[in-house]
């Protein structure tokens, strides 16, 4: 697959404000007094590829994130890592999947976050019984997520091109 000059910087451009964004969000919460990670970031860059940019993008984006977050600052841990990285490829491929059935991108979106991360406490939970991760089982608050979600499900269905 060939792609032009013009559709790769904004991809390249998106991709390095993705990281960008993702390198500097524990100072920006620090320094802001905010929890930045609240509104998932990883899935908000996710999101914006899905919409700007192609499916592989979406894909290199869910695969990369985490793990730069993990190499550029050992955060999360690497298990919990492993696990975001599934929760994103994961979304990226329900969200295909129902936009090939269902054809609306609002609940394609809205069905594959959903899906993901009920997928990603299921084997969360399996995770923190297994001793292999610590802590609380939700660590963001349900609320946030529901909001979140909503707001990138609206931006979606609004925006997103074929």
């Amino acid at each position: 697959m060939s792609l032009s000059a013009k559709k790769i910087l904004p991809i390249t451009l998106l991709d390095i404000a993705g990281l960008a964004f993702i390198y500097f969000v524990p100072a920006l919460s620090h320094m802001l007094s905010l929890p930045i990670y609240f509104i998932e970031p990883m899935r908000l860059f996710l999101i914006l590829a899905l919409v700007h940019t192609n499916k592989t993008n979406a894909y290199i984006l869910a695969l990369t994130l985490p793990l730069f977050s993990f190499a550029v600052s050992a955060h999360p841990v690497l298990p919990k890592m492993l696990l975001i990285t599934g929760e994103l490829v994961f979304n990226v491929f329900l969200f295909f999947l129902f936009m090939k059935y269902v054809k609306n991108t609002f609940a394609s979106i809205f069905l594959a976050i959903v899906g993901s991360k009920m997928t990603y406490y299921l084997v969360k939970f399996i995770l923190l019984q297994l001793v292999v991760l610590k802590g609380g089982l939700v660590s963001t608050p349900i609320l946030i997520q529901v909001i979140t979600t909503i707001v990138f499900s609206v931006y979606c269905g609004f925006l997103f091109r074929k």
